[in-house]
């Protein structure tokens, strides 16, 4: 239970942290956006680093754990960023929040859990839950000739999240998900140091206010606490169990959507909240499955 309940909160932090992206991105480009984030959230891993107990990681296992780190903060934006120049940002919310099926699928092929009927109804049920929060906009199939590369670049960006999810296990079992956390985000840190340098030179430096300070501090502090939840999680039960909780991501963000930022609620947010509500039962209850 403790760990779905992280899993829970991470979903939570995903879909609070979307909104606060969406008032601050007009004010700072995404690349600078991202840098900044991940320069917080690992500030306030560090002090909590230093003075946890020493837990030296193998030098084998920190290439492995620092390219998990840049796939799943630097190559899925840039895949996801990538995508919505050729398909709706509805559409490209629908195709990420395949991840928990992707990561499903993936798990059982690698033989690291078993596949069962009611976590995949319950994933499916996930999944349509989103695809009626988010609306006829989830549908549009885009405008320009080149959608199917959108719709591949997006799902490339899912099934990355989905695969760091399965590959990271070995590590948080192994080591303390503080320093495991720490480590990826370093290294990802580093590699959206030269995007965002680029993204500058590029172009204007942003002007940010004080209210976007204070939203991209929030940003950052939330990152930090959900990553580490999510790699606490994975620890301690499979991967599709800690994945499917980000369906509350989408519903979080309509939710504050319409509280801060004025946004409507539909009709359809109360059937989509029973679906994903009904789908996390079913793919959470009974035992985790094979961790390995």
């Amino acid at each position: 239970m403790p760990a779905l309940l992280a899993g829970a909160a991470v979903g939570v932090q995903v879909g609070a942290a979307t909104v606060v992206t969406r008032f601050v991105v007009e004010q700072c480009g995404p690349a600078t956006l991202a840098f900044l984030r991940y320069v917080i959230a690992l500030g306030l891993l560090l002090p909590f680093v230093l003075r946890a107990p020493r837990a030296r990681i193998e030098r084998a296992h920190r290439l492995p754990i620092a390219v998990l780190g840049i796939l799943q903060f630097a190559v899925l934006i840039a895949l996801l960023n990538l995508g919505l120049r050729f398909i709706p940002a509805g559409r490209a919310a629908l195709l990420l929040a395949t991840m928990p099926l992707l990561t499903m699928l993936f798990a059982a092929a690698l033989g690291r859990e078993r596949l069962t009927a009611s976590g995949a109804a319950g994933v499916a049920l996930t999944v349509l839950g989103v695809a009626l929060a988010l609306g006829p906009g989830a549908l549009a199939a885009g405008t320009g000739p080149h959608a199917w590369a959108g719709n591949l670049l997006v799902l490339a960006g899912a099934a990355s999240g989905a695969l760091c999810s399965i590959f990271y296990r070995p590590y948080v079992t192994r080591y303390p998900a503080l320093q495991v956390s720490a480590l990826a985000m370093l290294s990802s840190v580093v590699f959206l140091a030269a995007a965002a340098a680029a993204e500058l030179a590029a172009g204007p430096w942003p002007r940010v206010t004080p209210a976007g300070w204070l939203a991209i501090l929030f940003i950052g502090a939330s990152s930090g606490i959900g990553y580490f939840l999510w790699l606490w999680a994975l620890a301690r039960t499979t991967p599709t169990r800690v994945t499917v909780f980000l369906a509350l991501s989408p519903l979080t963000a309509a939710l504050i959507g319409a509280i801060w930022l004025h946004e409507p609620l539909t009709v359809a947010f109360a059937g989509a909240l029973a679906l994903v509500t009904a789908g996390l039962w079913l793919s959470t209850r009974g035992g985790p499955g094979r961790l390995r």
